[in-house]
């Protein structure tokens, strides 16, 4: 059976409020506004729609756990994007520059090991937990064993 087609995912998070998710998704990461209204507004978050809805609740605590992987905390739930590998490192760098606080901050996880991948993690204004991650070869790596 053949690999599909990637196409765009599409996910609807809870915010706060709309000037800091455009603050965050716009002038941090760079994401594109695509349509918005006076409760939501998408991004183009590398390719992927996000969709930040303002909610009453949004700003309670997201992360209702973790799991170890590679001797880190990774926070549950999460959603992110795979990357170039050079990419991922511009944007670690970025983030880093721009003093972001991380709830992993961005390694190398698995090194040596079949899929070894950069990887960090950190959270939006509302809590929302978003990991980063990149490898050299991500058709060969995403899914190695």
């Amino acid at each position: 059976m053949s690999a599909p087609k990637l196409t765009p995912f599409h996910l609807a998070i809870p915010v706060v409020d709309l000037p800091s998710s455009r603050q965050f998704y716009g002038e941090l990461l760079g994401c594109p506004e695509g349509r918005s209204a006076e409760q939501w507004v998408d991004f183009n978050l590398f390719g992927h729609q996000v969709v930040c809805h303002v909610q009453e609740k949004a700003g309670e605590e997201k992360i209702v756990g973790s799991n170890p992987v590679d001797g880190h905390e990774v926070p549950i739930p999460h959603f992110g994007v795979v990357l170039e590998m050079e990419v991922w490192k511009e944007l670690a760098e970025k983030l880093k520059s721009a003093g972001v606080n991380f709830v992993i901050e961005p390694y190398l996880r698995f090194e040596g090991e079949p899929g070894e991948q950069g990887t960090m993690f950190l959270l939006d204004p509302s809590g929302n937990a978003v990991e980063f991650k990149a490898f050299r070869n991500i058709q060969a790596e995403l899914f190695a064993k």
